[in-house]
């Protein structure tokens, strides 16, 4: 079996980790920023001199084709995202972009030809950093948004996504819109500790979690912290505080895929010797399985009723719901046939983590291929993988492909 160029893949990574790099090691890579048109150009640069073509669309995502024999024939795809978290890591979302750069140019090295084209993407806003929501160019590709919505989106300082195209140039004339695809496949981190915890190569991921956001509003009343008595309060901090552990518990109820996070909270009036009056905060819960989801968001409500008893009335808003993915079963069994065939070990899995992939799955035959990451790490500087991982990741990828590519 061919392997790719180790010593190249890894290359490629740490050149593209000096852009935005930072003290600490890691990376600052907005979307739609200098970093990101520095990464962008550099990408379209090794993509061209490999003899490749690169078209852009109208949301600034690259798709970086090699020809095969018959390009009438849908083609299969890879790739990821090159943009980071403020602070991020060097392997999130780039690695699986600069490993299916790397298994084109190995296809090129090894003269093979393919019966279908092979497409690398790389996609805008996956991080949803910058400009939200997350995976705004795959969700505009994938009919998820509208192009007009995804133009609007604004970062902190006013700008859009539309006017940080054109400020880097990465506005494209060719609307972004889903083309035929026979199969895709992404490659990624994992982001999680399991892998390594368990010494496994490769994590086969044959779903991603569904998510569900809330907006909960939590009002008491406010008062004199040194004249009202503790029967008098209706304190809307210390219902904010039982409600943070019915969270967690319904987190726990539904182990072990389950999630449950309060990642926000606001109190007002936010002052020492008041008692708090109002708390706005976020509840976030995941899980593999919609009914799942559906038992988890009736706690929910269930919880917030039951505040009533410290004199506090909650407000449940839902402000986001993503159905949970199941990936394609062939798309899978070619990974795991070559998994097999290069002797490396494998679990499957669950992601946890929304990706470009799980909008992909909407219109296309999709799925995903972890790594393990040092200590489960990421979206943060200290974030790493070893390069025998990332090699093992990358043949995996390429077989995966290959074997797609080669269907007739």
């Amino acid at each position: 079996m061919i392997r790719i160029n180790a010593e190249r893949l890894w290359s490629t990574l740490e050149m593209m980790a000096q852009i935005g790099g930072t003290p600490a090691g890691g990376v600052t890579r907005l979307a739609l920023s200098e970093e990101d048109r520095i990464a962008r150009n550099l990408l379209r640069d090794w993509a061209l001199d490999a003899g490749f073509t690169c078209d852009i669309d109208s949301m600034g995502t690259m798709f970086i084709r090699r020809a095969g024999k018959n390009p009438q024939l849908a083609p299969v795809m890879t790739g990821s995202h090159v943009d980071t978290q403020p602070l991020g890591g060097n392997y999130d979302g780039v690695y699986g972009v600069l490993a299916g750069l790397e298994l084109l140019r190995t296809l090129n090295d090894r003269h093979v030809e393919t019966e279908r084209d092979v497409v690398l993407v790389n996609w805008t806003n996956e991080e949803g950093a910058r400009f939200a929501p997350a995976m705004l160019a795959s969700g505009v590709w994938t009919g998820q948004f509208s192009e007009a919505y995804a133009h609007s989106r604004a970062d902190n300082e006013g700008i859009t996504v539309g006017e940080a195209l054109d400020n880097i140039g990465y506005r494209g004339k060719a609307p972004a819109r889903a083309f035929p695809v026979h199969a895709c496949y992404e490659l990624h981190i994992e982001q999680g500790p399991i892998l390594e915890d368990e010494a496994v190569d490769i994590g086969l991921v044959r779903a991603a979690m569904g998510q569900r956001w809330f907006t909960l509003t939590l009002d008491g009343f406010a008062a004199h912290a040194g004249t009202t008595p503790m029967h008098s309060r209706r304190d809307a901090l210390t219902a904010f505080a039982d409600l943070a552990l019915k969270v967690e518990e319904i987190g726990y109820r539904h182990a072990p895929d389950g999630r449950a996070t309060i990642g926000m909270a606001q109190v007002t009036p936010n002052s020492r010797n008041v008692v708090p009056s109002r708390v706005v905060c976020s509840v976030e819960f995941r899980h593999p399985a919609r009914e799942a989801l559906e038992a988890m968001e009736t706690a929910l409500h269930l919880a917030a009723q039951s505040l009533s008893a410290r004199g506090v009335t909650a407000d449940v808003e839902r402000i986001f719901d993503y159905e949970p993915i199941a990936f394609d079963a062939v798309c899978l069994a070619r990974t795991e046939k070559a998994v097999a065939e290069l002797g490396y070990s494998s679990k499957s899995m669950v992601s946890g983590a929304g990706h470009d992939a799980c909008y992909v799955s909407k219109v296309a035959p999709a799925s995903m291929i972890f790594i393990p990451c040092v200590k489960g790490i990421s979206h943060n500087e200290a974030e790493k993988i070893l390069p025998e991982w990332a090699e093992k990741g990358a043949n995996v990828l390429l077989h995966s492909v290959l074997a797609a590519a080669q269907d007739t």
